[in-house]
């Protein structure tokens, strides 16, 4: 079990950063009103609030993989983070890659579908994230007040 979270984990980890590095790259080539949309203020904080969560899964990541190498007792625990976090950053940038693809990113014509279509599938694999969450609550005490 323990291998298979770190793979799903690591997977939307990986779906994350895609979605990011492509909506990057759609944001340096689409010119509206005579400049790059990646120009604008709110598009780069949508970007910026992507990166800031893709960062965080990728540590969460990184722990599970180390803890569960090194025999940690910390390892259930950072199972349980790394693969709920992961799930929920790739369904959250992946729904960003569509919206901030304007148009073109609603449209079937686009990649953007088959990334937010694999986070869904990811966020149910192997146990949704509420069910890890639950998992940790339990495991630091707190499955009763939980």
């Amino acid at each position: 079990q323990e291998g298979g979270w770190i793979c799903v984990a690591a997977e939307a980890l990986g779906g994350a950063q895609a979605t990011l590095d492509r909506t990057v790259g759609y944001a340096q080539e689409r010119i509206q009103f005579g400049r790059q949309i990646g120009s604008f203020q709110a598009y780069k904080h949508r970007l910026a609030d992507m990166m800031v969560e893709i960062e965080q899964a990728r540590s969460a990541v990184y722990w599970a993989a180390c803890a569960v190498d090194e025999g940690s007792d910390e390892a259930p625990i950072a199972l349980h983070s790394a693969k709920s976090f992961a799930a929920d950053t790739y369904f959250r940038c992946a729904g960003d890659m569509i919206q901030l693809h304007g148009g073109i990113g609603f449209t079937w014509e686009h990649d953007a579908h088959l990334f937010f279509k694999r986070a869904k599938a990811i966020q149910s694999m192997l146990g949704t994230s509420a069910w890890h969450r639950e998992r940790i609550a339990q495991l630091i005490g707190l499955g009763d007040a939980a």
